[in-house]
């Protein structure tokens, strides 16, 4: 059991009293009539015709001030904020001494009155009748105003440590309403994406989470087992493998958007898990998919901020088309110094790249790939700051897209990149199903055998390609990133409701 604090000692010994005088610290039911925002909106009007208006409004106590016959109160509820006035007229003194003494900041209340607008021109509710309707035994996180040394006083915010708020993001919630619309904002992405590729006749499908078999990215899954089954299962790092099978099926546009899983490190762009959306796109090529892309992106930008131009950080970024379009090896070369397609071969990459780099030493065991990856990530993807195409990357770090006509090591491959990090990933899908076994035979050949990164043989997806596949394109996107991007958010935990935290020991004196 947990051992209260002071304060939460006082809030319990009040619910006993509550429990005693027959008042039910937790009822079943509440009738609110208005939110905060509906009831100013229709006062408003009212006001103007002299009409009252009469309400029941529910919301958390955020601040009281007790002043003899009469008492005022602001709540806030998931619309916003409004005043409450208890006098003793219409009330009676022990109800507002009972107001005064039983209800404490962070408590749930229902009050039914008349609204009327104070002598300060503040829109507020004369209460006639109220009662509680959830008590608060801790309190939420407060302001605070400290004295330093030089008598300037400083305030703090409710909540502002980043690992505190991640871990209770119900109280980050509560007291910071800049946390609610950050995730208002994220509601509006995800629809947003859905109306542009709806309106579009995209088919919206689920494909399996637990899946025999992981596949459509390099990644470390997570492993788990079904007992009836008797066999591992692994949570899905893509659903790519899935979608293109239904476009064997004669489904030609089709998208999903959901969570994939990936069992590898965090960081302010990585979480374990994370919402994805990916689309693919029968008699498209990746060029289509490039227009389709930057399109949906400025449709969406508008729709949640209004604008194509939206501010992260010290930079105004600029949605709309058409966006920068750069082949990698160009990029490469210019940020690097190094032309990749003259060295074939991990060994010759690797050399060059200690050579022209000798304070950057990537991994010698790398293969060629995650060496381009590692010259990616060094060089030239800082540089990416206004929406960017980089596009045409070496096959052998994509294994499911196609080869350019007349240069089979470079693949009809792009991504976006944005603020200096990868937003999006995009091919000219693979439909030659011999030329895909060869593609995953090479992938496990070039990866050591215990590297849980390598793509593995897929003999289902093999036989649906042998069924005949359309030429198709095809598009991943974090939608995470996005949202961080239209909110100004430079950790992916500031847009995610529960991150991925390290287990949290509980100090029983504490909890």
């Amino acid at each position: 059991m947990p051992e209260y604090n002071s304060l939460e000692k006082i809030r319990l010994q009040k619910i006993e009293e509550l429990k005693a005088e027959g008042v039910e610290p937790y009822p079943t039911r509440a009738e609110r009539t208005h939110t905060s925002a509906q009831v100013i909106t229709e006062f408003n009007a009212a006001e103007k015709q002299g009409r009252e208006v009469k309400a029941t409004l529910a919301g958390r106590i955020r601040a009281t001030r007790a002043m003899g016959k009469i008492s005022f109160a602001h709540i806030e509820d998931g619309a916003g904020k409004v005043q409450l006035f208890f006098r003793m007229n219409e009330l009676g003194q022990d109800r507002v001494d009972f107001f005064n003494k039983m209800f404490d900041i962070g408590d749930f209340i229902q009050a039914s009155g008349v609204m009327f607008r104070t002598k300060t021109g503040e829109i507020t509710l004369h209460v006639h009748d109220f009662k509680l309707l959830a008590k608060a035994v801790s309190p939420l996180p407060a302001d605070k105003d400290v004295t330093q040394d030089d008598g300037t006083v400083v305030r703090y915010a409710a909540l502002e440590d980043p690992e505190l708020r991640a871990r209770q993001r119900y109280a980050d919630l509560a007291v910071n309403p800049e946390v609610r619309e950050t995730f208002r904002k994220r509601a509006a992405t995800v629809k947003a994406l859905r109306e542009f590729l709806d309106d579009r006749d995209f088919l919206e499908v689920e494909t399996p989470i637990l899946q025999p078999l992981y596949g459509g990215a390099a990644a470390r899954p997570f492993v788990t087992h079904h007992n009836e089954l008797n066999q591992d299962m692994y949570l899905r790092i893509s659903f790519e493998l899935y979608l293109k099978r239904l476009l064997v099926g004669n489904l030609e546009k089709v998208y999903e958007i959901g969570r994939d899983f990936r069992n590898e490190g965090v960081s302010f762009k990585h979480n374990p898990e994370f919402t994805q959306l990916e689309f693919y796109w029968a008699y498209a090529d990746y060029l289509k998919v490039m227009e389709l892309t930057e399109q949906m992106l400025a449709y969406v930008a508008e729709k949640v901020n209004g604008s194509a131009k939206v501010k992260y950080g010290e930079h105004e970024l600029d949605f709309k088309p058409p966006w920068r379009r750069l082949e990698m090896r160009q990029g490469l070369l210019d940020t690097s110094g190094i032309d990749i397609a003259e060295f074939k071969t991990a060994d010759a990459l690797f050399k060059a790249i200690v050579k022209k780099h000798p304070n950057k030493t990537p991994d010698p065991k790398s293969t060629r790939g995650k060496l381009i990856d590692f010259l990616l990530s060094e060089f030239l993807e800082p540089t990416l700051i206004q929406p960017t195409f980089l596009y045409d990357y070496p096959r052998d770090i994509s294994p499911l897209a196609k080869s350019k006509p007349g240069d089979p090591l470079t693949v009809e491959r792009f991504e976006v990149y944005v603020a200096g990090f990868e937003l999006c990933n995009a091919f000219t899908e693979l439909n030659d199903p011999l030329d895909q076994e060869q593609r995953f035979i090479e992938m496990g050949r070039d990866y050591a055998a215990d590297d849980e990164e390598k793509h593995p043989m897929d003999e289902d997806y093999l036989r649906a390609m042998r069924y005949g596949m359309p030429p198709n394109g095809g598009f991943g996107m974090g939608v995470d990133r996005l949202v961080m991007l239209l909110t100004d958010k430079h950790s992916i935990r500031e847009v995610l409701l529960f991150p991925a935290l390290r287990k949290e020991e509980f100090d029983e004196k504490k909890n």
